[in-house]
C-alpha cells in the first residue's frame, strides 16, 4: 500500500502525555524523529523493520512523509 499525506494520521499521533507531545508511531514510543534520523544515517526501511518488528512498513513510510505534511516550523 502506498502511503499518502492523507494516510499519515492513521500511523502517527501527537499526544501530550507521550514523550512530551513529540510525533510518534501510534501505540509506541518510537518517534518520527528517530525513524527519520536512522534513514538519514544510512539505514534502510528494512533495517528499521528488523530493529522494530512490531511496527509496519506503512508506519515507517508515514514517519518519513510526516515532515512533508507539516508546515515549516520557525
Amino acid at each position: 500500500m502506498k502511503i499518502t499525506l492523507v494516510d499519515i494520521e492513521r500511523y502517527i499521533e501527537i499526544n501530550p502525555t507521550v514523550l512530551m507531545g513529540k510525533p510518534v508511531i501510534k501505540g509506541t514510543r518510537i518517534t518520527v524523529e528517530l525513524i527519520q534520523g536512522r534513514i538519514a544515517a544510512g539505514e534502510t526501511v528494512q533495517d528499521i523493520l528488523i530493529a522494530y518488528p512490531h511496527i509496519s512498513r506503512e508506519a515507517v513510510e508515514a514517519a518519513l512523509l510526516y515532515k512533508d505534511s507539516r508546515p515549516e516550523e520557525e
